[in-house]
This record gives structure tokens, C-alpha cells and sequence, in this order.
């Protein structure tokens, strides 16, 4: 199992002044961030695109591009990119820039985008919110497999023999989707035979099962290898040397960010006691020591088959002081731990 990082660039904000913390300060601590989760051995890091004030990233190919210059091992993605609101073509060109200037290390990870910033921003109407990905999606995967190409659409002009370049290193991009828990997405994802990260953001990760066992069917229905069958989960995670304290420091950041995206969906306050559930054995947070962490990565692992597990470790923006301690004791211990245990069980 690949284990790693997925962030989205979460600016910090002054809990008395409101003040937001400057997009371009963020940005240097997010490119040291990552050259440390290379140098500790992680395996992946995924950054999400954004475009309001309180996330300091809206394109994740430039930070990527960035870190592909101080860093020699990770695998450097998205997590996510809003393809409902880009250009397929535009998309595949830079992430391919990236997998060249990272020696073959770039993915794509595809979404429809929780937050809808981009739509209006890029000239796309909401009411085709489903129909733009599914076209979109059709489309990167075949940029990704054709060369020259030849296709047509509804929601831009058709290519006839185009070629696209660059290409990557090894002529393809790991595409990556990842879904919430949409049943249609699910089984979109099977039947073209794609990776999927299931984002467990809320109450119990078991609830998730029948999406896992819809999307295996759906996938091994349609007649994919599963020698390449992959499935990922991207949890909410932060990690300290002591579990009481990291989960006392960490409560106000991550209630507060919580709140702010609340305000704008309907949610009731967050409440202690929803985030001391969550960091139960059956709930979706990872919040804790390294024992703890080591303990419910695999109990998910054992439950969901996964290939990969994502620690989305940055919301509400924690200390740059306190991510780098996460990032250490993920790389240094969590992980070393975790590989061992799983090669037991091989």
C-alpha cells in the first residue's frame, strides 16, 4: 500500500483579526512541506485547486512543477483537479510538463470539485455540472491514449488529427478519480477500469463499504486486469507525539475551517464531540500519536483492500512547526510500520 499526503493549501487565518495569511507565504512553506515528505520516504502528494481567498493554491501543476525541482523520489499529483471546469487538453499538456520535469513522477487526480468557485469563474454553467465531467473525463483519457487525435464534443471545439505535446515520459499519465459517495461515479470509475480515491470526510468509514464492493464489481465486471486493480482513500489526519495533545491542539484549527465551509452549506456548528467520534476506532479522522495512527491505518487497510491511503493534513491551515512534526512522524514512523506490518501479512 502507497501511503501519503494529500493537502489543499489551506491559508492560515488570524482567529482575532481574520487576517488571512499571504498566498505567497503559504506557497514556501507547502514546497518545503513536500521536500520533506520526500526525504522521509513518502510515496505520493497531492494538492488541491481552489479559487477563493482562504486556499492559497489554484493550480496545482505550477506547485507541483515547483516541487518537482527539490524533490528526487514522490510521485507528485493532484487532489483534486476540477475537470468539469478545465481544458482536458490544457490539463494533459502541463501535468505532462510536470511528469518531464519530475523524471516521470506526475499523476492526475480527477474530480467534479466539492466547491464550485471555478464554474462561473472559467464560464461554465452549474446546470451542466455532470454532463461537462463525463465528457471531459472521456476526453483526457483519450488525450492520454491517442496520438494524434480526433474527437468531438459538446462543450468545446472538436480536434481533428491534433497532436499534443508534450507527451509524458513513458507516454501515459497514472489518471487517478476520486469520488465521494456518488453510486453513478462509483461505477463510472469500475467500468473504465480507473484508480479511485474515496474521500471519508465525515461519520463512519464502514458506511463506505458498499461503494468499495460496487466499484470491485463494477471493474471486474467490465473485464479489467486485477493485477492493476488500485483503490485509495483520502481520510482527514494529523498526526503528534502525544495523542491527547495533538488532538487538543488540532481541534479549534480543524473546528474552525469546518465552520467556515458550514457557513456557506447549511452545516450546525462543529462540535467536540463530533470530532471525538471521529477520532474513534470506526471514525473518519486520524488524529493522534503514532501508535494510534499506525493501528487504524491498517484496521482500514484489513476492511477496504487498499492500495493507497491519503492523510489530507493540512485543514484550517495548522502551524508550519506543527506540519512539519506530522510530516516527520508519518514518514519516519507511521510508515516504516505500516510496510511492515502489510509484508506480514504477504
Amino acid at each position: 500500500m502507497e501511503l501519503g499526503i494529500g493537502m489543499f493549501g489551506d491559508s492560515r487565518i488570524d482567529p482575532v483579526t481574520g487576517q488571512i495569511q499571504a498566498a505567497q507565504d503559504r506557497m514556501r512553506e507547502i514546497i518545503e512541506e513536500i521536500k520533506l515528505m520526500d526525504q522521509v520516504g513518502l510515496d505520493f502528494f497531492g494538492i488541491g485547486e481552489h479559487h477563493r481567498q482562504d486556499y492559497a493554491v489554484a493550480s496545482p501543476e505550477i506547485v507541483l512543477a515547483a516541487a518537482s525541482t527539490v524533490t528526487k523520489h514522490i510521485k507528485l499529483g493532484s487532489a483534486v483537479s476540477v475537470l468539469s471546469s478545465a481544458d482536458p487538453v490544457k490539463l494533459f499538456q502541463d501535468f505532462a510538463t510536470v511528469d518531464l520535469l519530475s523524471d516521470g513522477r506526475a499523476e492526475i487526480m480527477a474530480g467534479r470539485g466539492s466547491f464550485i468557485e471555478s464554474f462561473p469563474l472559467f464560464g461554465y454553467d452549474l446546470k451542466d455540472y455532470a454532463e461537462l465531467f463525463e465528457e471531459k473525463l472521456e476526453l483526457l483519457l483519450r488525450l492520454n491514449k491517442q496520438h494524434p487525435i480526433t474527437w468531438r464534443g459538446n462543450f468545446r471545439a472538436p480536434l481533428i488529427n491534433q497532436e499534443i505535446y508534450p507527451r509524458p515520459k513513458k507516454g501515459a499519465l497514472p489518471i487517478w478519480v476520486a469520488v465521494g459517495g456518488t453510486t453513478s461515479s462509483v461505477i463510472r470509475a469500475g467500468k473504465l477500469g480507473l484508480p479511485v480515491m474515496f474521500a471519508i470526510i465525515g461519520g463512519m468509514y464502514e458506511s463506505f463499504d458498499h461503494l468499495f464492493e460496487m466499484y470491485r464489481q463494477a471493474y471486474e465486471d467490465n473485464g479489467h486486469d486485477m493485477a492493476k486493480f488500485q483503490v485509495g482513500v483520502h481520510m482527514h489526519a494529523f498526526f503528534g507525539d502525544d495523542s491527547a495533545k495533538i488532538a487538543d491542539y488540532y481541534y479549534p484549527v480543524y473546528s474552525a475551517q469546518m465552520d467556515r465551509i458550514g457557513a456557506s452549506r447549511g452545516w450546525p456548528p462543529y462540535q467536540r464531540t463530533q470530532y471525538d467520534f471521529g477520532r474513534s476506532s470506526r471514525g473518519h479522522l486520524i488524529v493522534g500519536d503514532a501508535a494510534y495512527a499506525i493501528d487504524k491505518i491498517l484496521q482500514i487497510q484489513e476492511k477496504f483492500g487498499l492500495t493507497r491511503f491519503s492523510a489530507h493534513m493540512d485543514v484550517g491551515a495548522p502551524s508550519h512547526k506543527e506540519m512539519l512534526r506530522s510530516i516527520e512522524i508519518y514518514g519516519d514512523k507511521i510508515a516504516p510500520a505500516v510496510r511492515k506490518a502489510l509484508q506480514k501479512d504477504n
